[in-house]
This record gives C-alpha cells, structure tokens and sequence, in this order.
C-alpha cells in the first residue's frame, strides 16, 4: 500500500495520477475510484487543482461498494481523495493489499482545524510506503502542511463542519506559524 497525503495544493492528486500513468505504460489493468462527495472536477473524474492531468475514475458513495466495482484482472487499485470515505477505507484497502494488489492512495492528512482527517491516520500505520507533500503558503512562502479554510477571507472558526469541498475559492495553503483556527480549544 503506497500513501500520497499533504495539504491542498501540495500535488497529492498529480502524484497519484504519475503513477497510475506508469502503471498503465506496465501494461497493467488500473482501477480509479473517488468518493461521490468529490464533484469539484466533474463527477466521474479524477483531476488536479490545475486541471491539466485528469483520469477516469468510478465513484463510489462507500469504501466497500470499491469491492463490489472490482474487475478480477485489475492489478492496481487506486482511490483519491481517500480522506472523505467511510473507516470502511482501512478494511477494504488493507483487504486489497493482502491480496497482492497494488494500493495507491491519496488525500488530505489533515483537516481545517489541523487535526487528522478521518481514515488517513490508520492509512499511515498500515502503508508500507507514505509520501508527505507540501505546499506553499500563500502567507510567508515556507513549506506548507496546513489547509487553511476561509469564509469570507477569514479563517474559518475551529467549531465549522468538517467537510466542505472545495477549491481555491474556499482554502490555501498554510505553514504551521501562519495557520489559524480561531475558536481551537487548548
């Protein structure tokens, strides 16, 4: 199991779809799924922030209706933004690499308020490989791990729902310094 994590806009989507483009120059049979809550870039596709690399992909509202959408002959399973599945996701990807398949997935580490988004954690312990990427933030120009969420210009109060999907109209990339989630109880 290989796992592509980071904040928004660090290229955990375009890492994902490097790889399954050189699975697919293996000649080997590639699976794409996302979560139906992910409609940012069209339904049935998986894309980059910047629009330029794009693949097809299966959506699934849960993490177990993946195992019911796979082909016998796939050798490579590979399922973005994997933060908002089920904790379903751990089983069925755990599932899948005992069984030889090459997992590959990607989606945020963290969310908003900076705390570990859903499944991602679990993810990490069982993967035998994990790539954490980074952005830039938009502040001071450090590497950035953080995903800043914004409403109306202003950092979005720790408090807010956890999922809201979005693009750059609703968040940027932080550091740590520059990262806020007011309302965050100590």
């Amino acid at each position: 199991m290989e796992l592509i994590c980071g904040s928004m806009f660090s290229g955990k989507t375009e890492e994902l779809l490097r790889r399954i483009r050189r699975a697919e120059i293996a000649r080997k049979k590639v699976q794409v799924f996302k979560p139906a809550i992910d409609n940012r870039y069209g339904l049935v596709r998986v894309a980059s922030h910047n629009g330029v690399a794009r693949e097809d992909a299966i959506v699934v509202a849960c993490a177990r209706e993946i195992l019911d959408r796979l082909a016998p002959d796939t050798t490579v399973v590979a399922i973005d933004e994997v933060q908002f599945f089920d904790e379903g996701i751990i089983d069925v990807c755990d599932l899948l690499a005992g069984r030889q398949l090459r997992v590959i997935v990607a989606g945020l580490d963290q969310d908003f308020r900076g705390e570990p988004f859903g499944p991602i954690a679990a993810l990490m312990a069982l993967a035998e490989y994990v790539d954490k990427l980074q952005a830039i933030c938009v502040v001071c120009g450090a590497a950035a791990s953080r995903t800043q969420r914004l409403i109306d210009g202003k950092p979005a109060r720790y408090d807010e729902p956890v999922i809201l999907v979005g693009g750059s109209e609703s968040y940027e990339a932080r550091c740590r310094a520059c990262h806020e989630a007011p309302g965050r109880p100590r």
